[in-house]
């Protein structure tokens, strides 16, 4: 098999070869590192490291030849730069931790080496997981690499671009806002940000906590059900983590469509300006293939307000106030004392909490943390938090009476697919954008984006399905449909 047959093949299909002894790991690791070199312009990795992963292989292999059947056999996994890898950085893409690296492996990790994946580098990210492009790293922007002038997606573009150039099989990012299912939509890929809990964040550098997940990335939705069934679990050293209800998730991938009841929310499609017509068409293939497979697709309407707006109005700054409050709190401990950067030039103890965070965050870090600080302080905290929770309670709500009459939400990832590089005058120009992405982290749900087409340059276009609390695998059975349906 060339390497150019490895790079096309799934990660189920490399680790049952393994498992017959007809692969090595080794044939998989030199495909994977070869597709890293020849597009390292792509800027995917903050650190890739093959002695690192070869030992990995090694003993990999060794358990394949002494007869040990392993669910992810020599399948090399991309990680974000925010999971930590005992003896690999964990930056961020930060200067702040530039030269960290953790001296334990994050509990998703513990369980992909158990399984027998490979963990091949660390790849690019938003500074920490702060942005929707990954322009906002200290080490470089990462390229798209179908198309080197536009960006991938934040915050886990890395993750993205590594596994759609084929340096890996599988990867794992978070997903605050949308950070896994949007950079997997711009590259043609599935991602999915599980119910909030399934996963353990243990090990997983804090943003935002009670919005963050953990979530697989993979070239079909097959692989991410496989890979979920080994990253999830409940763990006790993450209190928010119950684990998965309804493992093995991989067991729910049959193609039946059939009695489904699927609502497709017309404000996002004609509400909301700026939705590119490849985005509208492409959700609206998605509800003619389930409708032509036997479920029942509805559109419907938010409910309006006494205002007469919906929630969509209240969405986005509910999030935002949310998010940087978590964010001035959960970056409060890195002050140039006990790890991270420290600046050389401070006179006093004021002086070095001052020059260490100044220099050692970017522009976006230091808004939020500002931003959220100021939300959090005496005087504004019920104008603007106390507001934002309300919010996110309404909408909450909103999504509780949709489920009592629909299984699954069907609309876009993001209004356009992928943008070109730095075309966004305005960090607020990015904000809007994370609409259709920030219902799921607001309330806990599981989400997961299916590549659906392309648009007139020939980019990937996906569709987001979202399903109720702790129906992750009802959730992945209804995008294997999905998938199968528009492969036909």
């Amino acid at each position: 098999m060339t390497d150019m047959d490895l790079l096309h093949c799934s990660a189920m299909e490399i680790a049952d070869k393994i498992n017959k002894k007809e692969l090595s790991v080794q044939a998989v690791l030199d495909a994977s590192y070869g597709a890293a070199e020849k597009q390292a312009d792509v800027n995917a990795f903050i650190s890739l490291d093959r002695a690192y992963a070869d030992r990995q292989g090694k003993l990999v292999q060794e358990r394949i030849d002494a007869g040990e059947f392993l669910p992810l056999a020599g399948v090399p996994v991309a990680i974000k730069d925010n999971i930590c890898v005992e003896g690999l950085p964990a930056t961020c893409g930060s200067r702040m931790l530039a030269d960290f690296a953790p001296c334990y492996d994050a509990e998703a990790v513990k369980r992909l080496k158990a399984a027998g994946a490979i963990i091949v580098g660390k790849t690019n990210m938003d500074e920490f997981g702060m942005g929707s492009t990954t322009e906002n790293s200290y080490f470089g922007p990462t390229l798209h690499p179908m198309d080197k002038t536009r960006v991938p997606g934040g915050s886990s573009g890395g993750s993205a671009a590594a596994l759609a150039m084929g340096a890996c099989t599988l990867a794992l990012g978070s997903d605050t806002g949308g950070s896994v299912r949007q950079p997997a939509s711009y590259c043609g890929l599935v991602g999915m940000k599980p119910t909030y809990g399934t996963v353990s964040r243990f090990g997983l550098v804090s943003y935002a906590s009670s919005l963050e997940q953990i979530g697989p990335m993979g070239k079909c939705v097959r692989d991410v059900a496989h890979l979920l069934d080994v990253i999830a679990g409940s763990d006790g050293r993450d209190v928010s983590c119950i684990g998965g209800r309804d493992m093995p998730f991989s067991e729910s991938l049959i193609r039946d469509a059939e009695g489904m009841r699927i609502a497709v929310p017309e404000d996002f499609l004609t509400d909301l300006p700026g939705v590119q017509p490849a985005v509208k068409a492409a959700v609206e293939r998605g509800a003619k293939l389930f409708s032509e497979h036997g479920a029942v697709v509805e559109y419907v309407r938010f409910p309006r307000m006494k205002n007469e707006e919906t929630i969509l109005r209240y969405a986005v700054p509910a999030y935002y106030t949310i998010a940087d409050a978590e964010a001035s709190s959960n970056l409060a401990r890195f002050d140039g004392v006990k790890y991270g950067y420290r600046s050389a030039g401070a006179g006093n103890l004021r002086e070095q909490y001052e020059k260490s965070r100044g220099e050692g965050f970017g522009d976006e870090v230091k808004r939020r943390i500002l931003l959220g600080t100021y939300v959090l302080s005496a005087g504004f905290y019920e104008d603007y938090y106390r507001q934002a929770s309300r919010v996110r309670r309404m909408i909450r709500d909103t999504f509780d009476e949709l489920f009592e009459h629909y299984d699954f939400i069907l609309g876009p990832v993001a209004p356009t697919t992928a943008p070109v590089l730095h075309s966004r005058s305005s960090f607020m120009d990015q904000y809007p954008a994370d609409i259709y992405t920030i219902f799921a982290n607001l309330t806990g749900m599981p989400a997961i984006t299916v590549p659906l087409g392309q648009d007139e340059n020939g980019l990937p276009v996906g569709v987001q399905l979202m399903a109720n609390v702790f129906c992750d695998a009802s959730l992945l059975q209804a995008a294997y449909s999905l998938e199968a349906y528009a492969n036909e």
